[in-house]
């Protein structure tokens, strides 16, 4: 499944535009090509999308529901990430508002929808309820099948969570079709399936099975393009993360490029943990892709920096200045594009 292209999205968004739990819903503003005519957010109401983001799309942030519908929404989309993957308890109204309205539901959370009986009392004929994370059905464990592919394949990995990954393998994507490669998105979270429609939740898979689910995703496709771009999830560097390694042996990736924060030295919800120099980071992602000679020798070939922070000089600076500490192609994909980084791909 995936969001029609010509079905009408609401995002529902609270304190998702400015804060720090929005990454869906402002992954899908940026990315997806169906309509979008609302945004909810009742911190944000009728301020303008595009100052407060960025984003280059002309959409209403409205209050409520109510408030929605006279922009006549058919789906609605459950837009946060909030830690843990709950759905936050003011969250509810709007949801059993949107299904008495008509409208569908799109659900990422942790918290499966689809199953409770007072929800599916609202659905009406042609309505229904999308849990994007669930497990695939006939997994397997992994076996390192995937180097046996002649595609390059080329895995996002980074310094923390939430900085940036999906955004740079989608940004590699978007470059490398207009350069007029055979280039295939794989999606591994909740909004890469909102966008793609088909892939797999990886947080949603039982552990043992994780790999060889990226294994089954990355033998799907790969005979069949040019290069792979992956979706990566979690860091190394965080205590919680038990994503990434999966990632890394599942689709035994040819390139890395790492994804840091721009001025980010401590993990992001546990202050108490350091980022390391991002040599060490580089070497440490490299050693264990490589499994000390086990697997294959990917190389971490460029640097995602997130400057969304920074005034554009700050920007350009901070990137001159990652350049001069890894000896690396760094640039904002979002800001600047992807080219310099599909090229070091391309190259190696």
């Amino acid at each position: 499944m995936r969001l029609s292209l010509n079905q009408k999205i609401a995002i529902l968004l609270h304190e998702g535009i400015t804060g720090v739990q929005g990454k869906t819903g402002l992954s899908i503003l940026r990315y997806s090509e169906s309509p979008i005519v609302a945004v909810i957010d009742r911190e944000s109401v009728g301020k303008s999308l595009v100052e407060l983001t960025g984003i280059q799309r002309d959409v209403p942030i409205v209050a409520s529901i109510p408030a929605a519908l006279q922009y006549k929404p058919e789906v609605l989309v459950i837009g946060i990430a909030p830690k843990g993957g709950a759905v936050p308890d003011d969250y509810w109204t709007d949801i059993k508002d949107a299904l008495k309205a008509g409208m569908s539901l799109v659900n990422g959370l942790h918290t499966p929808l689809a199953n409770i009986p007072e929800l599916n009392a609202l659905l009406k004929p042609g309505q229904l309820i999308w849990d994007v994370r669930r497990e695939p059905v006939n997994l397997d464990v992994a076996s390192g099948l995937a180097r046996t592919l002649p595609c390059r394949r080329v895995l996002t990995v980074g310094t923390d969570m939430a900085i940036g990954k999906m955004s740079t393998s989608l940004e590699l994507h978007r470059t490398a079709k207009l350069w007029g490669l055979r280039s295939k998105f794989l999606a591994t979270g909740q909004t890469g399936l909102m966008l793609e429609g088909e892939g797999v939740a990886l947080d949603a898979v039982r552990v043992d099975f994780a790999a060889g689910a990226v294994e089954q995703l990355v033998m799907r496709f790969g005979q069949h393009y040019d290069i792979l771009q992956i979706e990566g999830q979690g860091s190394l560097l965080h205590p919680g993360s038990t994503a990434t390694l999966p990632l890394i042996r599942g689709s035994q990736p040819t390139h890395l490029i790492l994804v840091h924060q721009a001025g980010q030295t401590h993990n992001r919800n546990n202050p108490g943990i350091p980022i390391p120099p991002l040599p060490e980071v580089i070497q440490m992602y490299e050693i264990v892709a490589r499994g000390a000679g086990a697997f294959g020798n990917a190389k971490v070939v460029g640097i995602a920096l997130n400057t969304r922070n920074l005034e554009e000089l700050e920007a350009k600076n901070a990137i001159a200045q990652i350049i001069t500490e890894t000896g690396l192609p760094c640039t904002d994909p979002i800001r600047f594009g992807a080219e310099l980084l599909l090229n070091a791909v391309m190259q190696n």
